[in-house]
């Protein structure tokens, strides 16, 4: 993944930071799969069936507004949340995510604010397994770190990137899409390949590739508001490996109305130590 944004790395940071990695695996095999669409006709993986085309077309636009740079979002996954809001007019973005809870070995809270050049990260870690985290002492500060950019340029945890805004990638998702059809009024089912769609940054690489050939068949649920911009995109993924099977939904909302992101005041903030550039490398 090339793409800098907030990204799986950061949604899903307690899976992809070494020093986090070993802190959450428990529990990893509980989630059960949600109940697949039923979806009419058949078509080889990476092709629209026939009487589909109207339909993913629809979906295709639905994306077009998110490249403007102007709203909410939300991700949720199997212990991970994370909202926030893009407001390309500032030049500013902001994100919070929240793994685990009072019941995992780690917990962790982050809030990412990027008002151009500057960015800066608060972070909160929790747990019994918090202690173990190199530098922990030093991470936890209730203050924003302030980032050096030279520091985490091309880094996809604590990087954006004013380019390509979408948090969650969904004008590359819906571009998967193998099969697809209208339920009901702005609402949509269908199964997509995520083997295409490893620049998303909502889904996990490894896992994809944990999926095989599952990974060409995924089912998905989608609604449009009034407009037929994407209010809702739902990835019902299957148990794969060490993955457990979950929903990985995201949601768009007050397309261009957003606010700018607020800059911590001077005495919020802090120069980020080494162990942060550390935990997130």
């Amino acid at each position: 993944m090339t793409i800098r944004r907030f990204s799986t790395a950061v949604f899903a940071a307690a899976l992809l930071t070494p020093g986090l990695a070993a802190c959450n695996n428990s529990g990893s095999g509980e989630a059960g799969a949600s109940a697949s669409p039923t979806v009419s006709g058949s078509a080889a993986p990476g092709s629209a069936s026939p009487g589909t085309s109207e339909a993913k077309q629809a979906l295709l636009n639905s994306t077009n507004e998110i490249r403007n740079g102007n709203f909410r979002f939300t991700m949720t996954g199997v212990g991970s949340t994370a909202e926030g809001q893009v407001h390309q007019p500032s030049q500013s973005a902001q994100m919070k995510v929240s793994i685990g809870d009072a019941s995992s070995d780690l917990m962790m809270n982050l809030d990412l604010i990027h008002a151009k050049p500057d960015s800066w990260v608060k972070l909160d870690l929790g747990g019994k397994s918090a202690s173990s985290i190199p530098g922990a002492q030093k991470l936890s500060l209730g203050k924003y770190q302030h980032l050096d950019q030279t520091r985490i340029k091309g880094n996809k945890s604590l990087g954006f990137d004013f380019e390509k805004v979408d948090p969650a990638g969904s004008a590359v998702l819906t571009q998967g899409i193998t099969e697809v059809r209208q339920t009901g009024e702005g609402s949509y089912a269908g199964t997509l390949d995520v083997s295409k769609a490893a620049e998303a940054g909502s889904v996990d690489p490894t896992v994809i590739t944990a999926l095989g050939a599952q990974a060409q068949s995924v089912p998905f649920t989608a609604k449009l508001d009034p407009q037929g911009r994407l209010s809702e995109l739902v990835v019902q993924i299957p148990a794969a490996g060490q993955s457990a099977a979950q929903d990985i939904k995201i949601t768009y909302s007050d397309y261009g109305n957003a606010a700018a992101a607020q800059k911590p005041s001077a005495d919020q903030v802090v120069e980020a130590p080494q162990e942060l550039y550390n935990l997130f490398n």
